[in-house]
């Protein structure tokens, strides 16, 4: 073998070489961006998550502020409703007990007042 033939088989040897340790690179750096790739993956969905349990519970607070505003309302109508239907029962109170005083008996009475005391004289007729 020729000198000029040992040449051509080291460059083909060293081009050989180098093509296995660029492939070897570019498959490093291929799985090492692949790695990283993952991670930000992983990353953004642990992000994703947390948005979503955050616009979740602001939703559920929201709600339940709602549901204690209608229940406030509910209960200022009902206490409403119920003094309204107290008024009515001491008015129809007060109109029966002017009746029955109407037509049981006839209250007269005279007062007056001497110095420091109020002397009171009632008279119930039955009639």
């Amino acid at each position: 073998m020729d000198v000029h033939t040992l040449e051509r088989a080291a460059v083909r040897i060293q081009a050989w070489w180098r093509g296995v340790m660029v492939r070897q690179a570019l498959l490093h750096a291929a799985l090492r961006a692949w790695v990283i790739q993952c991670w930000w993956r992983s990353v953004q969905a642990k992000m994703l998550e947390q948005r979503r349990r955050l616009a979740l519970r602001l939703y559920t607070c929201q709600e339940w502020a709602v549901v204690k505003v209608q229940a406030q309302v509910r209960m200022w109508q009902a206490r409403r409703r119920f003094l309204q239907a107290r008024q009515a029962a001491c008015v129809i109170q007060s109109h029966w007990r002017w009746h029955a005083s109407q037509t049981r008996g006839l209250i007269q009475g005279r007062y007056e007042v001497r110095a420091s005391r109020l002397e009171l004289d009632i008279e119930i007729l039955m009639t």
